[in-house]
């Protein structure tokens, strides 16, 4: 459209009129250039398409019967290459042409179809159409073309972002270890470190969540694909949310799991990364003392078999036209409520997004406000034959209830471990110091040891020397947990009888595997 004194006019347009017969194709851009319309002539298909690739016209004006190859094959050329493709067809003719033909033509993408003789009304009324048609394609082509460029620049944005505030965050973290070097010298600098402490980890959330949510936007995720088992991944991931959010929220978060293990093909750290989310979504949007649920069970539909997990909270709610917009980017349900409870309003976006990539679905639910909420992840099982032996030998070994002592003297990490090792099924017992491990572990002779290095009395290379010493300690699987990942403190932990190292923070499937890999795979670590 163009507009004039403030009104609307038509997009006059290019039109070529192609016709091998002369006094047809003269009446017809007559009719047309009396009408106000700018007409160029053929009079083959050939030409007719010489013409539209050099003018490119609005609209073809085109007989269906010409001399050299017909209407049909000239629209579907033009129609098949991407630069002409938008160029409107109507197509014409001054003999009887079936309906299959006039079908054919349609098929092919023909926009219109007229049988001569027509009125000169009814043709430039029809050649207005499609330009009318043609215009407004033009601008929803621009319009989009201008939304992508917007986007574009907005994920460029989002990963120039990421990557900035990763510098100060780096900094900030690696100074907290310094001022935490000197014992606090009251209650409120105490405070003050355990804020800062948490505050970081918060603020590393949330940038690793921009950095993916600009990193997913781009396609520039790429998932390493294993057999999984859900069951031992939710019960890690409850575990690290409890320690995290909903303990020192006063919620209660709990787990129902099946019997056996229930496997699919994902990438283990993005598998986690969605359940995080939602139960890091559904711990900020429940009051305290609020109520967290989370459940997994195989379910079929068609034939199909699949992982459901339902993550159900009694918080605040979605309201019913809020949900459809829930998964997009920067959504929040209320932006109220949202900014009291904090968040980007990106977590849920890399759900949807994580989900779709491992071929599921997720689905939000809510009764309302003050009603709670529901989110249900669905994945798709691994097939029992691709899994082969490794997937039935997997099973036993997870079935396997092991005797595990922890020796640690930090009382939250050891509570933390014996926990995690417990709700895998395992027997745990625990002493706080060198001295006293030692004594335990001679005791109970357990099938699995975990030490600290550093502990109070004696460290942990003097508590494992004294083990090996003693005939009854010859055979005990040992692993060594500790700070220090460099290779040298590594050789110097196996030549002190360790046969495991594993460096803290401990990745929770790391330890999962070896304990259920057992002590051949420990030792051979030794050699």
């Amino acid at each position: 459209m163009q507009r004039n004194n403030g009104k609307p006019q038509e997009h006059v347009g290019k039109i070529l009129n192609v016709n091998d017969n002369e006094v047809a194709r003269y009446l017809g851009t007559t009719m047309l250039r009396r009408a106000g319309l700018d007409v160029i002539e053929a009079s083959s298909g050939m030409d007719a398409l010489e013409m539209v690739h050099r003018e490119l016209p609005d609209v073809v004006v085109l007989d269906v019967k010409l001399p050299d190859i017909d209407g049909f094959e000239v629209c579907r050329r033009i129609k098949a290459n991407p630069r002409t493709a938008g160029v409107k067809i109507l197509h014409t003719s001054a003999t009887f042409v079936s309906l299959d033909k006039k079908v054919q033509g349609l098929d092919i993408g023909a926009d219109g179809y007229l049988t001569q003789p027509f009125e000169a009304t009814e043709l430039v009324a029809t050649v207005r159409s499609l330009l009318r048609l043609a215009q407004a394609e033009r601008e929803l082509r621009t319009r989009a073309d201008r939304l992508a460029e917007a986007d574009r620049r907005k994920d460029e944005f989002l990963a120039m972002l990421a990557h900035e505030l990763r510098n100060p965050l780096a900094a900030i973290t690696a100074s907290l270890p310094m001022l935490e070097q000197r014992d606090a010298v009251n209650q409120g600098e105490r405070r003050a470190r355990e804020v800062l402490r948490r505050q970081t980890v918060h603020l590393a959330r949330l940038v690793d969540d921009l950095l993916d949510v600009s990193r997913v936007t781009q396609g520039k995720i790429e998932l390493r694909l294993e057999p999984v088992d859900l069951k031992s991944l939710l019960a890690r991931v409850v575990l690290t949310t409890r320690e995290r959010g909903t303990n020192q929220r006063g919620q209660t978060l709990a787990l129902a799991l099946p019997d056996a293990p229930i496997q699919v093909r994902g990438d283990v750290t993005r598998l986690e990364q969605i359940f995080t989310n939602l139960l890091d979504n559904a711990s900020k949007y429940t009051d305290v003392g609020g109520h967290i649920r989370v459940s997994l069970e195989p379910a079929s539909v068609g034939g199909a078999a699949f992982a459901r997990i339902r993550v159900r909270d009694d918080g605040i709610g979605i309201t019913a036209d809020a949900l459809p917009m829930i998964f997009g980017l920067f959504a929040q349900a209320s932006v109220t409520l949202a900014r009291s409870r904090g968040g980007l309003g990106i977590g849920l976006t890399l759900v949807r997004t994580l989900v779709e990539l491992h071929d599921g679905e997720v689905e939000a639910r809510s009764d309302g406000i003050g009603r709670g909420a529901e989110f249900e992840v669905r994945l798709p099982l691994l097939d029992l034959a691709e899994t082969g032996e490794r997937a039935s030998l997997r099973g036993i070994t997870e079935l396997r209830r092991r005797r595990i002592c922890i020796v640690e003297d930090n009382v939250d990490a050891q509570q933390a471990l014996g926990d995690l090792c417990e709700m895998w099924g395992h027997e745990v017992h625990a002493a706080s110091d060198g001295i006293a491990g030692v004594g335990k572990v001679l005791e109970l002779l357990p099938d699995v040891t975990l030490i600290d290095i550093g502990l109070p009395g004696i460290d942990g290379f003097e508590v494992v020397r004294r083990l090996r010493a003693d005939p009854r300690g010859k055979g005990l699987w040992l692993v060594a947990l500790t700070g220090y990942g460099s290779p040298e403190q590594r050789t110097t932990a196996l030549s002190a009888g360790f046969d495991v190292h594993l460096v803290k923070p401990v990745e929770v499937h790391k330890l999962q595997e070896l304990l259920d890999a057992g002590p051949p795979l420990a030792r051979a670590s030794r050699i």
